[in-house]
């Protein structure tokens, strides 16, 4: 099975044990880099997938939550190299496949073809990259294809059907189907016609659809796990991993509807 795969199966996993898959995502090296890798273990062993996110000085997608993070992180030294030395360090067998999502200009410093053969090597199946538009895609989609490890394409409300049609059939693991236009974050609650948005896509993609922006609640994830493969929880997640008292694995098991 091709890492990118590994995505696909843990999502279509969750579906077939009657449930949304939950992709969680995390600042790497937020709040505290010492504590990187336990967190990355209690929340690798609860969703079905985890999005770690690399700090970026400018994450023009992100809300406050996660500019503050990511702000947190690179104060602390942490950066793409980093955060791939340490996944080197991470026991990942029969945990959630990993995802990277970063910005572009981290991984343009790295090198595409090093940075795919080193996120093979350390576990990571897939990156999602904000900034990088379809047109401009290949040199690194290529790059990570040698490596088996897939591309992740976005899809917005604001996408026009034909458009959102090429990224499904581009995406791998999965589509990330953003669920309002804006940033991450949102406390307001997810907009209206959302449910009509999944349906369209998950008709057309061949691959699960996962959505993600503004989901907080486990009622929100039961409405999302209507529409659509999966649901993305970012912000709420980061939130409570700087509430060092929170129990983060117990948070998630929360947000799947079961008890804490």
């Amino acid at each position: 099975m091709q890492p990118h795969e590994r995505i696909t199966a843990s999502i279509r996993r969750a579906n077939a044990s009657g449930r949304p898959a939950l992709v969680a995502f995390m600042t790497a090296g937020h709040p505290d880099p010492a504590g990187f890798l336990p967190a990355l273990a209690a929340i690798a062993g609860e969703a079905d997938v985890v999005e770690i996110g690399v700090p970026f000085s400018d994450p023009m997608a992100d809300g406050m939550t996660i500019q503050r993070a990511s702000q947190s992180a690179i104060a602390q030294g942490v950066s793409l190299r980093w955060i791939l030395d340490r996944l080197a360090e991470h026991d990942g067998d029969g945990k959630a496949p990993l995802l990277l999502m970063s910005y572009l200009n981290p991984l343009l410093n790295f090198g595409y073809e090093a940075l795919a053969r080193r996120a093979a090597e350390v576990g990571v199946c897939g990156f999602i990259v904000p900034d990088l538009p379809l047109e401009e895609s290949a040199p690194l989609g290529e790059a990570l294809a040698a490596a088996g490890v897939g591309l992740v394409q976005m899809v917005t409300p604001a996408t026009p059907p034909a458009r959102a049609r090429r990224l499904c059939e581009a995406s791998r693991g999965f589509v990330y189907a953003v669920t309002m236009t804006g940033i991450t974050g949102g406390a307001g609650g997810l907009p209206e016609g959302v449910a009509d948005y999944l349906d369209a896509l998950s008709e057309m993609s061949p691959l699960p659809v996962c959505a993600g922006f503004g989901i907080r609640s486990a009622e929100q994830v039961r409405m999302i796990g209507g529409h659509a493969a999966g649901a993305v929880v970012g912000s709420a997640l980061v939130e409570a991993l700087e509430d060092r008292q929170t129990d983060v694995a117990g948070f998630l098991r929360g947000l799947r509807g079961e008890s804490v």
